[in-house]
């Protein structure tokens, strides 16, 4: 660019310069002419003394307009480089010459990003004694660039998607100022969304947000419903503008121009619109414009979108949409932050619904699923705007609770439970949803949300266990039960994988001959190094719930195997032993073999070993259950059926089932000797069990009395103190020894 010299008055004028005269060579004229490139010659005082029509074409400016002047009054504009000319002069002052990229602008105020080549012209050369400047428009080129390049960086930079729109905005109206940007989103539902609009005013864009889409909606709702662009040139008088011009006429607004922004598959997802402040449609670099800030605001959105996806997936649950356990957490120890602070109470609720398994098996997953999102929001429904809710796992809720005290919680906690007993409908059928609810008062119950929720989960089992459909407040002898549970969880885990735990025997012996061995029970027990001996009705329970009564039923049956095959090889006449089976293990297919692979590993047959079963087995009538059961008949194992006449059995299943043998409770006979009903139920099994075929063993005998009135009435096998307490294995060997044993 001819560089100017410095100013000491006004503009240069023509005053001292001889006028330029027309290159004499008419072919070259016509040439230099033709060029897509600006041409700018100057003489040695740097004024324009030559200009071709590609210069006039790419600014606007004629002839007459530049000649006799300094270039850079001309083409500098306000974002032009403001050390461009001290570069210009030291790269022709040093090396003849000089290029560089750089922003000019047209006559019309729009930029142009332009490659300037600076070359000096020497007069004795026939140059006009200045310098030849060749001009090349880059504007798309760099149009491309920078937008892309502000944009992707503000991705890399995780730019808050408004912001990023806003950026495109700005860099827009910078290029064309003449333009007034905006952009819209569309939502799942066809809703505008104002993203940015940083020319409009802000009343404009509260006034947009939610108006659907549709066929006369301006021209952004327009173009999103058409999916394709649309070009008013006159809001004042452009149907489509009817119900919105007078909405737009205090910002001066007359002519939009809008593009549906389309993601990947397509689908209308915004709108890029250009405003204008006289009526007008757009031109050749407005469209340019629209081409490439099109496919970054579909790259800008999709990719929020996307984001938020992920973010709803690691933050949200899918089914019900509440916050899940880890959004819940971080939520709740804000919170509770501010509750600190401010000194306030609070609590936590956790809520297990009653019996939701059955509502998954007899309505299917499906009606499941609906009465969790009914649930949810009437949950929802129930909480105040400052309260948290979340979801943690299958049926259970956690609400946060700020700023209550412990009656103000109890009465939403009644409140919550009797909204959940409303009924509802699952696919066609009412229902009614009960729950249990635990609280944990903040911060008297704890002072950390793990705490609480650890805490408020105890009181919800506690709820459970006393009465369904209700609530508990959390209790310090809650927590002491809970962690002695989970002491005493660990410590059987530890037993197990030692095998230190033992095995006692009692002794079942005929009614007609006391003193003959019918077989002997085999009984766990555990004698812990600290705690001494921990009965079977302290850990069996924890085995079952913490899914160890398979392990511990597989080690009894081996444990108990292995002692019989001891005792027949040292000459021990023992004739069987029985040994209690879970119900949790007949729902492992494998559970038949397992038995089988037991025997067979220490040399016993199939009825060496008395299974016994509860009447949950009997009554489970899941296939893999029956399946066992039906190999292990199979096999020619005896079934036993312990605790009869105590649970909710049918006397079908004693006809369908293979039972060989009822064990009758031991409740039925400590009250022989005195409870006529006691007396009636015995006789009434004892008769069932004779014409069905199978045995009868009495279980808790413990008088004479209790035993002769067994034996007058048929009962053949008792067992109980009365004939000797369950004793480890040395000790029976010296019970089978002993020469009277019949009473011990």
């Amino acid at each position: 660019m001819p560089v100017s010299a410095p100013h000491t008055s006004g503009p240069p004028s023509h005053h001292g310069i001889m006028p330029p005269a027309p290159l004499a060579d008419a072919p070259l004229r016509r040439a230099l002419d033709a060029s897509d490139n600006a041409i700018v010659m100057s003489n040695s005082t740097r004024h324009v003394v030559y200009v071709n029509e590609g210069f006039t074409r790419l600014f606007g400016f004629s002839p007459a307009e530049v000649l006799g002047k300094y270039l850079s009054d001309v083409l500098l504009g306000p974002h032009s480089d403001p050390g461009l000319l001290s570069e210009i002069r030291d790269g022709i002052d040093q090396q003849g010459g000089f290029h560089i990229e750089t922003l000019l602008y047209s006559k019309a105020g729009q930029p142009r990003w332009v490659s300037m080549m600076i070359n000096a012209s020497n007069e004795a050369s026939g140059g006009p004694g200045g310098s030849i400047t060749v001009l090349t428009d880059i504007t798309l080129t760099k149009m491309h660039e920078v937008l892309q390049k502000r944009v992707l960086e503000g991705m890399v930079n995780e730019l808050p998607l408004a912001d990023l729109m806003a950026l495109v905005c700005r860099e827009v109206e910078r290029i064309a100022p003449e333009v007034t940007a905006s952009i819209l989103s569309v939502d799942e539902l066809g809703l505008l969304h104002p993203l940015a609009a940083p020319g409009l005013p802000p009343a404009i864009c509260q006034a947009l947000d939610g108006v659907p889409i549709g066929p006369c909606v301006g021209s952004c709702g327009t173009a999103a419903f058409r999916r394709a662009p649309v070009v008013v040139t006159d809001i004042t008088t452009d149907p489509l503008w009817a119900d919105y011009r007078t909405l737009f006429e205090p910002s001066g607004m007359r002519a939009c121009w809008s593009s549906p922004i389309c993601d990947h598959a397509g689908k209308v997802i915004g709108t890029f619109a250009f405003y204008f402040r006289e009526p007008r449609a757009p031109d050749a670099l407005h469209h340019r414009l629209v081409d490439v800030c099109l496919h970054l605001c579909a790259l800008a959105i999709e990719r929020n979108a996307t984001r938020q996806r992920i973010h709803q997936l690691a933050f949200f649950d899918e089914l019900t949409g509440l916050p899940n356990r880890a959004m819940f957490r971080s939520s709740a120890e804000r919170a509770l932050a501010s509750l600190r602070q401010e000194d306030h109470p609070g609590a936590v609720l956790f809520i297990d619904l009653d019996r939701f398994k059955q509502v998954n098996d007899t309505l299917g997953h499906a009606a499941g699923d609906a009465l969790l999102c009914e649930v949810a929001k009437r949950l929802t429904q129930c909480l105040r705007a400052r309260d948290l809710i979340g979801r943690l796992a299958g049926d259970e809720f956690v609400l946060l609770l700020s700023e209550c005290s412990t009656g103000q919680v109890v009465q939403m906690a009644q409140s919550i439970l009797q909204e959940m007993a409303r009924p509802m409908d699952l696919h066609g059928q009412a229902h009614v949803c009960h729950a249990s609810i635990g609280i944990a008062m903040f911060p008297d119950d704890g002072d950390a949300i793990d705490t609480l929720l650890r805490h408020a989960d105890q009181a919800m089992v506690q709820a459970k266990s006393d009465h369904r459909h209700s609530l508990q407040l959390f209790s310090a002898e809650m927590n002491r039960r809970a962690q002695e549970r989970a002491a005493l969880e660990r410590a059987l885990r530890q037993a197990l994988a030692d095998r230190s735990l033992s095995l006692h025997y009692q002794p079942q012996v005929l009614s007609s001959a006391p003193g003959t061995l019918h077989g002997v029970e085999a009984l766990a027990r555990w004698q812990h190094p600290e705690w001494g001996m921990v009965p079977p009705s302290r850990f069996i329970p924890v085995a079952e719930e913490a899914g160890l009564i398979h392990e511990l039923t597989l080690w009894l049956l081996d444990e108990a195997c292995a002692q019989l095959s001891a005792w027949r090889a040292a000459g021990h006449s023992v004739p069987c032993v029985a040994v209690n089976l879970s119900g949790r293990s007949f729902h492992q297919a494998e559970f038949a073999q397992q038995v089988c692979d037991a025997l067979e590993r220490h040399g016993l047959r199939t009825n060496d070993v008395l299974l016994e079963i509860t009447e949950s087995v009997m009554m489970d009538a899941r296939p893999v259950t029956l399946a066992n059961i039906e190999a292990l008949h199979h096999k020619g194992f005896k079934l036993s059926l312990d605790d009869f006449g105590t649970g909710y059995s049918s006397l079908s299943y004693l006809h369908r089932l293979p039972i060989s043998e009822l064990k009758l409770d031991m409740a039925f006979v400590q009250d022989l000797t005195t409870s006529p009903t006691a007396r009636a139920l015995t006789v009434s099994v004892l008769s069932i069990a004779h014409s069905l075929g199978m045995v009868v063993v009495a279980e808790g005998v413990e008088t004479t009395g209790q035993q002769q009135w067994l034996q007058a009435h048929g009962c053949p096998v008792m067992q109980g103190y009365l004939f000797g307490r369950p004793m480890p294995p040395d000790e029976l060997e010296v019970w089978l020894c002993a020469p009277a044993r019949g009473v011990s």
